[in-house]
């Protein structure tokens, strides 16, 4: 499901792959390999994409089809 979700939403974004590799340091093909569900994106990337796009991890791994972040109060709230 990640990978469907990041490259429907680099599509959206009228992104390229080669933009999306660069500003994740990232070489194209690795990128790209991302997308084809061919490698696993690590966590690290997925926060950045995530961070980018301004989605939540949830929704690029599929658990949600809300798009928008968790408020950041939510997050940094002591338990």
């Amino acid at each position: 499901m990640t990978y469907k979700r990041i490259r429907e939403l680099r599509e959206d974004h009228d992104l390229t792959q080669t933009y999306m590799a660069h500003y994740l340091n990232v070489n194209q093909r690795t990128y790209s390999r991302y997308e084809r569900g061919e490698r696993s994106v690590p966590l690290e990337q997925l926060c950045r994409i995530a961070d980018f796009y301004k989605v939540s991890v949830d929704y690029l791994l599929g658990r949600t089809d809300v798009k928008r972040p968790y408020p950041a109060s939510r997050l940094s709230r002591k338990t």
